[in-house]
């Protein structure tokens, strides 16, 4: 699993990094599945402020790494590689995707699938492979995606003024141009209704993938396995819950407090609490909701 975060976490700084241009960005993630198999392969050409530029310096301890690691493990990691590889390059190279960022609610879903929802399908079939979990756990793909939607659409909501200030756009123009012409005016005097109630759509957007995390987590027989998956998702609906209804999103970063952060992780025993923690964050959002938000009855 760490060797398959690590690939991956070198995937997407390449993509990440804007200083890169397009025709040596597009080749290097169409075809980083196979550069994982070059030894002794580094990259030094990200930009200074790129913050894992590291790792892609370092990049030749991760290849041997991989080329350790028994064959039904490696071939996960390179088909998982492959597919989001070429989701990213699809994206980076879409001129529309540049200059205005996501545009349909199935666009944002297909995004949000190759950069987590992968992940999430790469981890069950590593699952599998081990023989720590059944074997049907590779076969359901549609809710192991969820799992990674839900906390990537989570981060992208928490991430509005970071991206935008970077000039990068991930809410889908199908939500926020119901409220505004552009994205930025979110933030400006004026528009607070409008930014609660936009910020609301995204929210109930996220929350539609409740039901299959739970369904997922129940699944897992494992109980380290199952820790590693539940407490993202735990953070995942705490964040959610203080994003919801809440203006500072608009202007800084919202994170849950440390404390808070422990206390969820102490709790991730097992399904049951597990899905008390989702009720208590759900019961919390329903209290927030406001009968003159057009997402009322929905939430």
């Amino acid at each position: 699993v760490c060797i398959f975060y690590l690939v991956l976490r070198g995937l997407d700084t390449i993509e990440d990094d804007m200083s890169i241009p397009i025709t040596k960005k597009e080749p290097l993630l169409r075809n980083f599945h196979e550069i994982i198999y070059k030894k002794g392969w580094t990259f030094n050409e990200s930009g200074p402020d790129e913050k894992d530029r590291q790792l892609l310096v370092e990049f030749s301890i991760i290849i041997e790494e991989f080329l350790n690691l028994e064959k039904k493990f490696q071939k996960v990691i390179v088909e998982i590689t492959n597919k989001m590889g070429n989701g990213m390059a699809d994206y980076a190279k879409n001129a529309s995707h540049q200059e205005y960022g996501i545009l349909t609610n199935e666009d944002y879903d297909l995004y949000c699938h190759y950069v987590a929802g992968l992940v999430g399908n790469g981890l069950s079939c590593i699952f599998s492979a081990s023989g720590l979990e059944k074997s049907e756990l590779a076969k359901i793909t549609e809710i192991s995606n969820s799992m990674g939607l839900f906390l990537q659409k989570t981060n992208i909501i928490r991430d509005y003024s970071e991206d935008l200030s970077d000039n990068r756009r991930f809410w889908p123009k199908e939500i926020w141009s119901e409220y505004v012409d552009d994205l930025a005016d979110l933030k400006k005097p004026g528009y607070e209704i409008k930014a609660i109630n936009c910020l609301s759509t995204m929210v109930l957007n996220a929350l539609q993938h409740i039901p299959d995390c739970l369904t997922y987590l129940n699944k897992l027989q494992n109980e380290s396995i199952f820790r590693f998956c539940a407490i993202p998702q735990v953070m995942a609906i705490a964040t959610l819950t203080l994003l919801f209804k809440n203006h500072n999103v608009y202007n800084s970063i919202v994170k849950i407090r440390k404390g808070e952060t422990i206390k969820l992780i102490l709790k991730c025993t097992n399904i049951y609490e597990v899905a008390n923690v989702f009720r208590y964050y759900t019961r919390v959002i329903i209290k927030k909701n406001d009968p003159k938000d057009p997402n009322f009855m929905k939430i």
